[in-house]
């Protein structure tokens, strides 16, 4: 989820495959431009108390076990708050600023959601695991980034420091994200599966089966062809994103 990248996340790919070039679009008027900053500083101050509550929990309590429960208001909120971003920000505003791949964007921001709510939100046995924090802390870092990303480049001033974090730290938040989100799932499993959680047994007037744990398992294995996907173009606009930059500076 997304593979995520992770951190988590979330990674915003270019739509280009090959030789021929994407087609610009054009980007948000003033209003909206207006709407996404503010949007987009709202999520990072919303990530950064996320980012502050776990470190408080950590230095209160002198543990990093079981810190999920310090920050499980704000990290539903603003994780939740992502759904906005797909439609209105991905669809419709951000390919006119910085490349993005609705697809694996969109598969990203729904298995963060799926894995808060669907996973750790109602397998409660699960929220004590290590692998919880392991997610939660590649995705704050990771949207911490990915938000002032957006906030600078909307105002056409991004940071290179910014830019270089939002396209080298992925290497390490993204498999650490998607880790902590696998072994999050695997953890759940036998819970899901002794409780019968959201499955539906035949017979039923509906004559609908649907057996959460076997979709769980599915959801797993999903991240075999997905999260490569992601994680390797990540790293080509890595190479094309920052090389393009080097050059510029150069020809100064």
């Amino acid at each position: 989820m997304a593979a995520s990248g992770s951190g988590g996340g979330s990674s915003r790919a270019d739509n280009g495959y090959g030789s021929q070039q994407p087609r610009r679009r054009k980007g948000p008027g003033a209003l909206a431009t207006a709407y996404l900053v503010i949007y987009n500083v709202v999520m990072t101050a919303g990530w950064l108390v996320i980012a502050v509550g776990l470190v408080r929990a950590y230095l209160a309590k002198g543990s990093y076990h079981s810190l999920y429960y310090s920050i499980e208001k704000p990290l539903k909120f603003f994780q939740t708050g992502a759904l906005l971003e797909e439609y209105l920000l991905i669809a419709k505003y951000l390919p006119g600023i910085v490349p993005s791949s609705v697809v694996l964007t969109a598969f990203q921001v729904m298995s963060r959601v799926f894995l808060t709510w669907a996973v750790t939100h109602s397998v409660k046995e699960v929220q004590t695991e290590d692998s919880v924090l392991l997610f939660v802390v590649a995705w704050t870092i990771t949207e911490i980034i990915r938000y002032s990303f957006y906030t600078f480049s909307l105002l056409n001033h991004l940071p290179y420091l910014i830019k270089w974090a939002r396209y080298t730290l992925f290497i390490i938040l993204y498999p650490m994200g998607v880790s902590g989100e696998l072994l999050t799932i695997y953890a759940a499993l036998p819970f899901v599966r002794q409780s019968g959680l959201y499955s539906i047994s035949l017979p039923n007037k509906y004559n609908f089966s649907f057996d959460y744990y076997t979709f769980l398992i599915l959801v797993m294995i999903s991240y075999i062809p997905i999260f490569p996907q992601l994680y390797f173009h990540m790293l080509h606009q890595r190479r094309k994103v920052l090389s393009h930059t080097e050059e510029h500076k150069k020809s100064e």
